[in-house]
């Protein structure tokens, strides 16, 4: 039995392909794929045949549902530094494609979490479908919004990516493309003609044949209590507030974070603000990577991934219990510099 490679790399005209090849995992990335891509990428930039770089996922289910997080889970309960190498080349590679000096086109068709939006959502030319489910899941496994995943929530319009990273919410392609996550909406139904084009014409003008205008955003809409309920620094106070607001939306809100890893949430806050007065995407690479390894080594990680991922039971015991009991000692630890290995991609 011949077994595929996790990822496919083919030429098509001046376009060359980089297919997620998982597609029983939903292309869940590994430390081998991106090692990969980033040798793939770093031909191609040199080949004066490549015009454009392609992104896609095999399978129906989605582009890539995040990084292999139960070996994360294995190396963290033995103590071990895999998942350090593998965050460090991920998030490596994350910055390599911000900077791409070629068109990147990123289909970011059905599910696309966690590292797959590292994969994508740093592209120039981002792609989102009517199947498109795009979601930054960490704070409900004791993690934070990684992968440039800071970056991209805190320059989100007003408090819409202060809301998602709390509640680790999904969106669809109106809101992806509302948020800065996404910018062209194409119907899967286009996409093989997409494709097609890309092989001989010009990226944005094939993207531009291709694209209809995009569906509404229901983020958008809700930003008349958004924008007031997420403002500050303080977890408890925007509890408060979306509680004080009453409607049923907020209401979940509210009971949405407090199902969430407590560190987390006050974690993932502090990222969010941080990255917001950022100059660059490296900046919050470099943050996320000290915080990763953090919660590595921290109960919550260990313990949302038994419940959500392992076991399923969907029934985590966070330590502590509540937001209220996270001192601001226990948060600032894990911004404190790690000494060596830094990152140091700013």
């Amino acid at each position: 039995m011949t077994v595929e490679p996790p990822v496919l790399l083919r030429r098509d005209g001046h376009a060359a392909h980089i297919v997620l090849n998982r597609p029983r995992a939903i292309n869940a990335l590994t430390h081998e794929m991106v090692g990969i891509i980033s040798a793939a990428l770093e031909e191609w930039r040199y080949d004066d045949s490549v015009r454009t770089v392609v992104l896609t996922g095999a399978g129906e289910r989605g582009l890539c549902a995040g990084g292999d997080i139960v070996a994360m889970w294995r190396d963290a309960k033995a103590g071990g530094t895999e998942s350090a190498g593998f965050w460090a080349d991920e998030y490596r590679l994350n910055a390599t494609i911000a900077a791409y000096p070629k068109a990147y086109v990123a289909i970011m068709d059905g599910i696309v979490l966690g590292g797959g939006i590292g994969l994508s959502a740093h592209a120039p030319q981002r792609v989102v479908t009517e199947r498109s489910s795009i979601g930054m899941p960490e704070t409900g496994i004791g993690f934070l919004p990684d992968v440039g995943g800071t970056w991209l929530l805190s320059h989100a319009p007003g408090e819409t990516g202060t809301h998602l990273g709390l509640t680790a919410g999904s969106i669809g392609a109106g809101d992806a493309i509302a948020t800065g996550f996404a910018d062209h909406y194409v119907p899967t139904d286009r996409i093989p003609g997409l494709l097609a084009d890309l092989a001989h014409r010009d990226a944005d003008e094939a993207l531009a044949d291709a694209e209809l205008p995009p569906p509404p955003s229901p983020l958008t809409e809700a930003r008349s209590w958004l924008d007031e309920a997420y403002a500050g620094d303080d977890v408890l106070t925007i509890l408060d507030r979306l509680r004080a607001l009453g409607t049923e939306e907020a209401t979940r809100a509210a009971a949405t974070i407090e199902a969430k890893s407590p560190t987390s949430v006050r974690v993932t806050l502090r990222a969010l603000r941080e990255a917001a007065g950022m100059a660059a995407l490296t900046e919050a690479l470099d943050l996320e990577y000290r915080l990763a390894l953090r919660f590595h080594a921290s109960h919550d990680f260990v313990e949302g991934v038994r419940a959500q991922v392992v076991d399923k039971d969907r029934n985590p015991q966070w330590r502590p219990p509540h937001v209220r009991e996270v001192d601001d000692a226990t948060v600032a630890a894990y911004f404190a510099p790690l000494g060596e290995p830094e990152l140091g991609l700013a």
